[in-house]
């Protein structure tokens, strides 16, 4: 009988597969309680997960539990987000968290993502659109709760480090519905108040509800809008609302928030002795220095003996100036020559001088034109008579003259051969005086043209 067995490994691997692949227990929200919690050498925190009537293994890595604002301990009621999965070593299925939140803060958990989503895409958290908070302020608006740790801190702050600068406290509501409100009203009254030159609004420390005044838009909104740069101190180091994206600078507490918005009065002084000091420094030396031109300048020999030296330079100015007059002189004699030289050489290319050269050249080309003219004339001439007496000698009138005649048929062609002269053709005779009209009566081969059957009409 065969079976296929399958190994218990094979076994814990398909379950496992099947887990994996069921993507209604992946990426899940569970609300439970911790029990059993234990944290790693490594950072992975392991931990069960229960409620009334069951409990799952899990475990969240240190990958993921860096993020964690606060730390797990057993019989805390949180909200996690995870997978569910089989650790094959021991066959056991668990859940493996990626997420946690304290319960009864998810839904303030999503609407402060999704409100800084939108403060993010409308360009509220921009670097370009962050004010520059002034080095030395004169004035300082404090936002926050007058009965509250953070107001103290501030201002005492405040006075330690730079007990010049003014502080007014605008009084508001930190905590509770009214809260938002309250923030953002006292923040445009000190914009419109017009004396302030930076605006310090936060709060002290507490949980999440309790700072949830700062994570509301109305506030981002009043923040954004501000003409004075903001500084937000709100909560502890830990603690991040939806104020400290939108303000221009923000401080981990209130307390830094006081120590960024003034310089210490101390390092001031400091800086103030050491520039105080340098220029001292450099005023002696600059004294030193004119103090050494001074008893250099009087012991010179100008102030000893003005008198000779005025005398001195009279007579160099004298020389100075026989040597100036003999100088433009001898310049101006140079410059004489150049220019008689220069008239004289205009002269002879005066442009009318050019033109009687230029007629003369061109009379004397007209002589040489006729002159060639009338010698190729006279050669044409005879060469034309040369050529006439030719064509006089090989004209059929001379030739008629001697005796000869020229016969022409009915179609006035001349007749060469006698079949171009049929019996009783009429032909025509030129001679050198006239033309006969004759009739042909015969024809004899072969016979002179005298003995022909060629008659007169």
């Amino acid at each position: 009988m065969n079976h296929n067995f399958l190994t218990v490994s094979d076994l814990t691997q398909k379950i496992k597969h099947l887990l994996d692949r069921e993507p209604g227990i992946q990426n899940v929200w569970i609300r439970a309680e911790i029990s059993n919690f234990k944290r790693h050498s490594r950072g992975h925190m392991y931990f069960t997960l229960k409620d009334q009537k069951s409990r799952v293994q899990s475990v969240m890595f240190a990958g993921n539990n860096r993020f964690l604002k606060f730390l797990p301990e057993d019989g805390m009621r949180v909200l996690v987000r995870g997978d569910i999965s089989v650790y094959e070593p021991y066959g056991q299925y668990q859940f493996y968290v990626k997420e946690m939140q304290p319960d009864g803060i998810g839904n303030l958990y999503l609407a402060f993502e999704k409100l800084k989503k939108k403060l993010e895409m409308a360009g509220y958290f921009a670097k370009e659109k962050k004010k520059q908070v002034p080095a030395v302020p004169n004035s300082i608006a404090v936002i926050t709760s007058p009965t509250g740790a953070a107001v103290r801190d501030i201002i005492t702050t405040l006075k330690r480090r730079y007990p010049l600068a003014k502080v007014t406290l605008l009084p508001v509501l930190v905590q509770g519905p009214d809260a938002p409100g309250s923030i953002a009203r006292a923040i445009r009254q000190a914009n419109e108040a017009g004396r302030f030159d930076v605006i310090i609004s936060g709060r002290g420390g507490g949980s999440l509800e309790e700072l949830w005044a700062f994570n509301e838009e109305v506030v981002a909104e009043a923040i954004f809008r501000s003409e004075l740069p903001i500084i937000s101190a709100v909560g502890h180091e830990t603690d991040i609302t939806i104020s400290d994206f939108v303000a221009d600078l923000r401080a981990p507490t209130p307390t830094a928030a006081a120590e960024l918005a003034v310089p210490d009065i101390k390092e001031l002084l400091t800086h103030v002795y050491e520039r105080k000091v340098r220029l001292t420094r450099a005023m002696k030396t600059l004294m030193n220095q004119q103090k050494e031109r001074l008893s250099f300048l009087t012991r010179s020999y100008a102030f000893r003996y003005p008198k000779q030296l005025l005398e001195q330079k009279e007579q160099d100015l004298d020389r100075v100036h026989e040597a100036l007059v003999r100088e433009s002189g001898r310049l101006l004699d140079k410059k004489k020559d150049q220019l008689d030289r220069l008239n004289q050489r205009l002269i002879s290319l005066h442009p009318q001088d050019r033109v009687r050269q230029e007629a003369k050249q061109l009379s004397q080309l007209e002589e040489a034109l006729k002159r060639g003219v009338s010698e190729q004339i006279k050669e044409q001439k005879h060469r034309l008579s040369l050529q006439i007496s030719k064509l006089d000698v090989l004209s059929p009138l001379k030739i008629m003259e001697r005796g000869y005649s020229l016969v022409y048929n009915e179609e006035n062609q001349l007749v060469k051969h006698i079949n171009q002269a049929p019996v009783h053709s009429r032909l025509s005779v030129q001679l050198a005086d006239g033309k006969l009209q004759c009739e042909v009566k015969s024809q004899s081969p072969g016979k002179n043209l005298n003995d022909g059957g060629i008659v007169n009409e």
